[in-house]
């Protein structure tokens, strides 16, 4: 099995996309590598299709799923480069840039999950043979592309309480509700213009699937070779969904799955779907011990820098400590924008809600005091504790929930339709 942070790099970087390599060559007008695809005005290079097949075989060896053979695989990892230099390219057409302090981020959020520092990453990274700068870059590609999707499919989801209160009713007194299931699925993707040539070639494809399936081949190992979804070169898992999180395509069908089956085939707007539930768990009612907090941010500019901004907070608690009044005080000079206009009142809160330094301070102090002056990626604060509690938030969770599951239902078929849409557009030629 590989270590952690392997893993994690894996999951994180699924397309190896190396930029500085392409624009040398179309710079230069050499020859500096094979060409697997021309992807509109850019290329795959021959050489990032190998690092990548060779990371998939790694993962999936990690897995224990079985390696297909090469001449399934690599169409199926060219695949990916290609939508994935495809979803760069229209990044720079509509002027998506990752700053470096969002990279930044990013990365020390990986350095906190692997219980190192940010600047322990690179050699963490260098122990398991990863380039610490094309981590960097390849990141940097990951974070555009999500935002390109937050632009182009998020944003233009919408739910209303009314759809949260209408898929609350469908889902009272279901078992299924705080239930979580583990599923996989396979597939086989319809173009919105297809001929009805094409959709029955693709329903005979995914019956042959199912009926394989059902014969016993590995679920994994057939998704990795034969599925158009996402996670396919995961081997088709969606991971751990509450059951009012299961996709709308799924939600009547799993809950009544036994583990291991394999439902037959599902015919939606992208394709047809196959299903496996994997593995199921029960639910537990929700309860959170919470922290209410209020805080004043100084941040430092063009104009203040960490040292006067530390001055200045420091002056400002002096104010409050003289009997200034606290919210007064942050409606008037606090700089985030979040909470000054409640006074810098956060409200109730659970764990892992704030950045790990501002939360360390949250943890220290006693309720109805006021801290010291300390320092965040963010600027300077101090903060007042004003209450600890223990909540259930299981109703409050359900509303959330509801209305992540609703815009994951509509997330996980429009992002579909999106990619497919944009490849088909695209002009692409393979040389392999």
């Amino acid at each position: 099995m590989l270590p952690r942070i392997t893993l994690l790099a894996l999951a994180l970087l699924p397309g190896a996309i190396a930029h500085a390599q392409d624009r040398e060559l179309s710079s230069r007008g050499e020859l500096v590598d094979g060409i697997a695809a021309v992807v509109n005005d850019g290329v795959v290079l021959k050489s990032e299709l190998a690092e990548e097949t060779q990371r998939i075989v790694r993962r999936l060896q990690a897995q224990g799923t079985q390696v297909p053979p090469q001449r399934s695989l690599v169409p199926q990892v060219l695949e990916r480069l290609i939508i994935n230099r495809i979803q760069l390219q229209r990044c720079e057409r509509v002027g998506i840039q990752v700053s470096d302090e969002t990279l930044n981020n990013a990365l020390a959020n990986i350095a906190q999950h692997n219980n190192v520092t940010i600047a322990q990453l690179p050699q963490m990274l260098a122990a398991e043979g990863i380039d610490y700068q094309q981590y960097r870059r390849e990141m940097r590609d990951q974070i555009a592309i999500e935002q390109l999707r937050q632009r182009d499919v998020l944003a233009r989801i919408s739910v209303t309480p009314r759809e949260i209160d209408e898929y609350l009713t469908r889902q009272a007194g279901r078992a299924s509700f705080n239930m979580e299931y583990n599923i996989s699925q396979i597939l086989v993707a319809v173009s919105t213009t297809a001929t009805p040539d094409v959709i029955a070639a693709a329903e005979k494809k995914a019956n042959d699937l199912y009926q394989r399936l059902k014969a016993g081949e590995d679920f994994a190992q057939l998704a990795v070779t034969n599925s158009d979804g996402q996670q396919a070169l995961e081997g088709g898992s969606l991971g751990w969904k509450k059951g009012d999180e299961l996709p709308t395509l799924f939600a009547d069908l799993v809950p009544g799955m036994q583990k291991g089956q394999v439902a037959e085939p599902i015919r939606s707007a992208s394709g047809f779907h196959l299903v496996r539930l994997n593995d199921r768990r029960g639910g537990d009612p929700i309860i959170e011990q919470q922290v209410h907090v209020r805080h004043i941010l100084i941040a430092p500019n063009e104009v203040l820098d960490s040292d006067a901004a530390r001055e200045k907070i420091q002056g400002i608690r002096q104010r409050i400590v003289a009997g200034d009044d606290f919210a007064t005080v942050a409606r008037a000079v606090s700089d985030d924008p979040g909470s000054k206009n409640e006074g810098g009142d956060l409200g109730w809160t659970g764990p892992g809600t704030f950045a790990p330094e501002f939360q360390t301070v949250v943890d220290g102090i006693a309720p109805n005091t006021l801290s010291e002056p300390f320092r965040t990626r963010f600027g300077w604060h101090i903060l007042e504790v004003l209450g600890r509690r223990t909540q259930d938030t299981t109703e409050e969770v359900k509303r959330q929930q509801a209305a992540l599951a609703i815009r994951n239902s509509k997330l996980g078929e429009e992002t579909e339709i999106w990619m497919h849409r944009l490849r088909d557009q695209a002009f692409v030629e393979t040389r392999i």
